[in-house]
């Protein structure tokens, strides 16, 4: 395992090292202290601790790489990730997995405002619960919330699926609960346990697209 110390070295020194590495090699980040984009753009299948806590946009861009933060993230943590993984350990800010193409994003603590905003088939599993006008424009993935749910949840989603075993607060234009199926519980199920939490998928519900803002309809004008 290579370790990196950001009290001595530069991000920028961390994020070409990563950037430069060979297939499979272990990595472990020290003194973090809250430094935006960590780890950010590696494609390669290389596993990297950050042992602390996180900036804005960690992780961001991922391909490949399994990357662990055991603390908090700021802003965007996962954003635009296309494949891989991304675990943190605390509680993540604002539009985590934002525009995310693909990978799991594990956060075991809450998630902020926005969380999952305009999604593009990332799944997405958080222990706890997340903000106002999460998965707003969600397109493709999946969703998974353990709490409970702010504002506006899944306002214009296209075919995301949304899970939330708590309360929500609201749901935004054109999202609707829809049936548990049998085909969802497996889903979920299959989700949780790769996330690692021990919840059972018939304790959720499901919510999705009512589909009726496709198209531009006239009636619907003030809901756009």
């Amino acid at each position: 395992m290579k370790t990196i110390d950001l009290s001595t070295a530069t991000v920028r020194d961390l994020n070409q090292a990563l950037h430069a590495q060979a297939i499979d090699d272990e990595w472990r980040v020290t003194h973090s202290n809250g430094k935006h984009n960590l780890a950010v753009g590696v494609n390669q299948a290389v596993s990297i601790d950050i042992e602390g806590h996180a900036g804005y946009y960690c992780a961001g861009m991922n391909q490949q790489a399994s990357i662990t933060v055991h603390g908090n993230v700021g802003v965007g943590c996962a954003e635009n990730m296309m494949s891989g993984s991304v675990r943190v350990k605390g509680s993540a800010s604002q539009a985590a997995g934002a525009t995310a193409h693909g990978g799991l994003l594990v956060i075991e603590g809450d998630a902020g405002a926005r969380c999952g905003i305009s999604m593009k088939g990332i799944d997405i599993v958080v222990g706890g619960s997340i903000g106002h006008m999460s998965c707003f424009m969600g397109q493709a993935g999946r969703l998974v919330v353990c709490g409970d749910a702010g504002d506006a949840l899944g306002d214009s989603l296209y075919e995301t699926h949304i899970y939330v075993k708590g309360k929500v607060e609201s749901l935004g234009s054109d999202c609707i609960e829809k049936e548990m199926r049998s085909e969802h519980l497996q889903e979920l199920q299959e989700l949780l346990d790769r996330a690692g939490f021990a919840h059972q998928a018939a304790d959720f519900k499901r919510y999705g697209s009512a589909r009726q803002l496709y198209n531009f309809k006239v009636d619907n004008a003030s809901a756009y």
